[in-house]
C-alpha cells in the first residue's frame, strides 16, 4: 500500500491498526555507530501516551518499544531499524455499534469508499495510535542530529492555543514539561484546566494550536525546488492526525503584510545576522541558520457525545453520539508528535545534504545567529 514511508534519505515506514496486536516501524538510512539512548526514546513516548491526566483519552498502553534490528552495543549497525510496540488496552467492544454507521469527522466514509473492506476497531489505520511510531522515529532523528551536528540542536514544541484560550505570548522553557498541556506560558494553565474541563464536562471538544521551534539547525539544509525544507516540513506536519492547517514562520499573516523580508548585516565579528524572522529560518526551500519556526492547526476531537445527523453504510440516514474513551482536545497530544516531525525531517535533509555536499564537518555552523 503506497502512502506508509516518510523521507528520502532517511525513512520510516509503519504498520499496525490501533486494535491490532501491535504497531511498529523501519527506520532505514541510519548511518552506522550512531549512539543511540533507549531511555530518551521511551522518555518521548511517555510524554505521548494516552492516561496521564484527565484531560487525554483514559486507555492505558504502556508504550513500551522493542528494538527487533539494526541495533547493537548501544549504536546503530547501518542497517534498517526495525521496532515494535504492543497494544494491551485495546476495548474494541466499544466500537461494535459502529460497525455499520459512519462517524461523522473520521475517515469511515473516505476509508470505505477507497478500499471497500476496512477495520472499524478505534479507526483503525486512521487512528491516532499510529502516532507512537512518529515518536519513537523523531526521538531517533533528534539523536541522530545532536551526535552530527551537535548539542546546540534543540527542538521543541508546546501548545500555545487551546480552543479559543492563548497564551499571552510568553515562552518558557520549563514551564512545557510541567504541566499538562505542554503550555509554555504558566500564566494560563489553570484557566486552561478550568475551560477543558468544561468542555469535557459537556461531551463537546476543541481544536489547538502547536508551534514548534528548532534552533542550532546550520544553514543550507534543504532542496531548492520540490523538496523544499519548508514543503516537506509542511507535508510531514500535515500528515498527523486531525491536522488542518501549518504555516511557517509568518504563515497566514503574511497575506496581510506590507514587507515580507528579514533585513541582514554583519555582526563585529562577521557573523551574518537578521533583523527579524519573517521567513521562519527558510529561505527559497533551504534553512537559513536561524530558528525554524512551524505552527499546525488541528481540530476539534470528532468523536464526541454530542448527537449528529449521519448515514449507515448502507445509506440510512441516522443519528449518532459517540461514547468511550476519547481526548476532548486531540492537541494536547500533538505535542510531541509534532516536534518528532519536524526533528524527522530535519535529519532526513541533514543526511542529504551530507550525501550531496560532503562530510557534516564542512557546516560553517557559527555563521549565522
Amino acid at each position: 500500500m503506497p502512502g506508509n514511508h516518510l523521507g528520502r534519505s532517511l525513512t520510516l515506514t509503519s504498520w499496525g491498526e490501533s486494535h491490532g496486536p501491535a504497531i511498529g516501524g523501519v527506520i532505514d538510512g541510519l548511518p552506522p555507530g550512531i549512539p543511540l539512548d533507549m531511555s530518551l526514546i521511551q522518555q518521548q513516548l511517555d510524554r505521548r501516551r494516552p492516561g496521564q491526566s484527565s484531560f487525554v483519552t483514559p486507555r492505558n498502553e504502556l508504550d513500551h518499544i522493542q528494538v527487533l534490528s539494526g541495533f547493537f552495543g548501544g549504536k546503530t549497525l547501518g542497517t534498517p531499524l526495525a521496532f515494535i510496540i504492543h497494544n494491551q488496552n485495546q476495548k474494541s467492544s466499544d466500537y461494535t455499534v459502529l460497525k455499520d454507521v459512519f462517524r461523522p469527522g473520521h475517515a469511515d466514509y473516505t476509508y470505505q469508499q477507497k478500499y471497500g473492506h476496512v477495520d472499524h476497531r478505534g479507526g483503525g489505520r486512521a487512528s491516532a495510535r499510529e502516532t507512537a511510531i512518529r515518536v519513537v522515529a523523531g526521538a531517533v532523528a533528534t539523536q541522530l542530529l545532536n551526535h552530527m551536528i551537535g548539542p546546540t540542536v534543540k527542538i521543541l514544541a508546546a501548545l500555545v492555543q487551546l480552543g479559543h484560550k492563548k497564551t499571552s505570548g510568553r515562552w518558557v522553557e520549563e514551564s512545557i514539561s510541567t504541566n499538562p498541556f505542554f503550555c509554555p506560558d504558566p500564566s494560563v494553565v489553570g484557566e486552561w484546566g478550568n475551560y477543558l474541563t468544561e468542555v469535557r464536562e459537556a461531551g463537546k471538544s476543541v481544536g489547538a494550536l502547536i508551534e514548534i521551534q528548532a534552533s542550532g539547525i546550520p544553514a543550507g539544509l534543504g532542496e531548492p525546488v520540490y523538496d523544499k525544507l519548508d514543503a516537506d516540513l509542511a507535508k510531514a506536519l500535515m500528515s498527523i492526525n486531525a491536522v488542518k492547517a501549518v504555516e511557517i514562520g509568518d504563515g497566514f499573516g503574511s497575506a496581510t503584510a506590507e514587507t515580507g523580508f528579514d533585513e541582514m548585516g554583519l555582526s563585529p565579528d562577521s557573523k551574518v545576522t537578521f533583523t527579524s524572522n519573517k521567513a521562519g529560518g527558510i529561505l527559497g526551500g533551504i534553512s537559513t541558520g536561524q530558528p525554524i519556526v512551524c505552527r499546525i492547526a488541528l481540530k476539534p476531537t470528532s468523536s464526541t457525545k454530542q448527537v449528529r445527523t449521519t448515514l449507515t453504510k448502507e445509506l440510512i440516514p441516522t443519528t449518532l453520539g459517540i461514547h468511550g474513551r476519547h481526548d476532548p482536545c486531540v492537541g494536547i497530544r500533538a505535542v510531541p508528535i509534532a516536534q518528532s516531525m519536524v526533528a524527522f525531517t530535519l535529519a532526513d535533509h541533514l543526511l542529504r545534504w551530507r550525501g550531496q555536499c560532503g562530510p557534516i564537518g564542512s557546516f560553517d555552523r557559527d555563521q549565522t545567529i
